[in-house]
């Protein structure tokens, strides 16, 4: 499988997401922003976290407008995979390939921890290694996390199952760490194939860093 992983001005996670599909087996090539084109053979684009242009305006606002967002978009439209993670995430709502908004974290201050999450829907290529209701520990690393959607969005994001995340404590109850709408940390679009998530599951490959639950995440788009 050939993972493309695309590079803005800002981003911090490439490497760490690099590494860890390389560590599940996979081709990687990490794409500038400038480029117009993926590469032949792409099979998963994924955007990875940092801060793309600074994060100026508001989180992810300049990168929709780089020239590889253009055939990330079509990529997406025509049934491609593709994974946002953290500034990712912002980038697909931003891009409108996921509906709703990211705001400034509830306490209006960085996070950077690990943090439970709770599998909401495994009917999906991201999750499908993931027991339905169980837990995941993975860091979480963000200022504008928080993410809304209006009450009817919410009603067709549950009723289409594309809530697939909630943060949670360690007995599963709700421990919202940003002010999120029903404390959702990931969804997807309604055609299954376009994934964003604010936690990292690439920083939780290894459990000498504290947890390697992001291993059956990312394994979801390989087999």
């Amino acid at each position: 499988m050939l993972v493309a992983v695309i590079v803005f001005p800002g981003t911090n996670c490439e490497i760490d997401t690099k590494y860890a599909f390389e560590k599940l087996g996979q081709n990687v090539a990490l794409v500038f922003h400038k480029e117009e084109q993926l590469p032949q053979g792409t099979d998963l684009v994924v955007l990875p976290g940092g801060f793309s242009y600074g994060d100026y305006l508001r989180s992810a606002a300049i990168a929709k407008f780089s020239p590889i967002m253009k055939a990330v978009i079509e990529f997406a439209n025509r049934g491609g995979k593709v994974l946002g993670i953290c500034n990712g995430f912002q980038m697909l709502v931003e891009a409108r390939l996921l509906p709703g908004a990211m705001k400034r974290n509830e306490n209006v201050h960085f996070i950077s921890k690990f943090h439970p999450l709770k599998v909401i829907n495994n009917n999906n290529t991201f999750l499908k290694k993931c027991t339905l209701n169980s837990l995941v520990n993975i860091p979480i690393a963000h200022g504008e996390g928080s993410y809304y959607i209006d009450e009817a969005g919410l009603k067709e994001l549950y009723a289409n199952e594309q809530v697939l995340l909630t943060y949670c404590d360690e007995l599963g109850q709700v421990k919202n760490p940003n002010g999120s709408v029903d404390s959702i940390a990931g969804i997807c679009n309604k055609a299954k194939n376009v994934f964003g998530l604010m936690p990292h599951p690439e920083r939780a490959v290894e459990r000498i860093l504290g947890s390697d639950d992001g291993v059956k995440m990312l394994e979801g788009f390989i087999n």
